[in-house]
């Protein structure tokens, strides 16, 4: 424990940090790609000192010259930083608008204006967010989203929510299945203890959506997604 609490502290020093920089930079966050560059530099610095690697299967599946959705399982904090440093495209992530709360990391997530907030709570809001997102994939980024809505309590892959595959068919944008191997056994959901060891990223063949909109083919498209991610995730906890 006295261990995983260094590593705990380093984190929060090393994102108050880098937070504390990208407050700076907001002027010159035009293009998000500085403020993504140093969300990279972040997550590689968190995931050293945590013990953590990262290996990432199927990057020749992806052409990153294009946008994409990345749809994800979640089972941990080390989901993020793991997904930022793999994949070598321009990521946007979606996240809770609560962590703008959170003085320095948050306030650097909510002035940086280069990701995205969502209000699960609010309607409105949640679809105004993806509205948000949809616009930043056809100015050339691409976007994260963990499909489960939250961590998995067990290691085990949850159903999925509606909203990530509803952008994929307005948006007209492949989605690409990533499952998470590892991350869960590193931290837990409800756990403090970081234990060092390997997180997998496999990325599946891009999935076009859908051309007709409607609630069924966006049902269809995450029953597809959905069963991608199963096939390649490992038994976690």
């Amino acid at each position: 424990m006295i261990v995983s609490l260094a590593k705990i502290v380093s984190v929060v020093f090393l994102s108050a940090l880098v937070a504390s920089w990208e407050l700076l930079l907001v002027p010159f966050h035009r293009s998000g790609k500085l403020y993504h560059a140093l969300a990279k530099f972040h997550s590689r610095c968190v995931l050293a000192v945590s013990g953590v690697k990262v290996e990432v299967e199927g990057l020749d599946r992806i052409d990153f010259s294009h946008s994409h959705i990345y749809v994800a399982n979640h089972a941990s904090y080390f989901d993020i930083p793991a997904v930022i440093a793999g994949i070598p495209d321009q990521i946007r992530i979606v996240y809770k608008k609560e962590l703008e709360k959170i003085p320095i990391f948050g306030w650097g997530l909510k002035y940086g204006k280069t990701y995205i907030a969502i209000d699960r709570g609010k309607g409105h809001d949640t679809l105004q967010s993806l509205e948000e997102a949809a616009k930043k994939i056809h100015d050339g980024a691409s976007v994260i989203l963990f499909a489960e809505g939250t961590r998995t309590p067990d290691g085990k892959l949850q159903p999925f929510k509606r909203g990530p595959f509803n952008l994929a068919v307005k948006a007209g944008i492949p989605v690409v299945p990533v499952t998470i191997n590892g991350s869960y056994n590193i931290l837990p959901k409800h756990s403090w203890r970081i234990r060092p060891g390997t997180i997998t990223l496999v990325l599946g063949d891009p999935i076009a959506p859908p051309s007709l909109n409607g609630k069924e083919t966006e049902m269809e498209l995450r029953d597809r997604v959905h069963s991608v991610i199963q096939q390649h995730l490992r038994k976690q906890g």
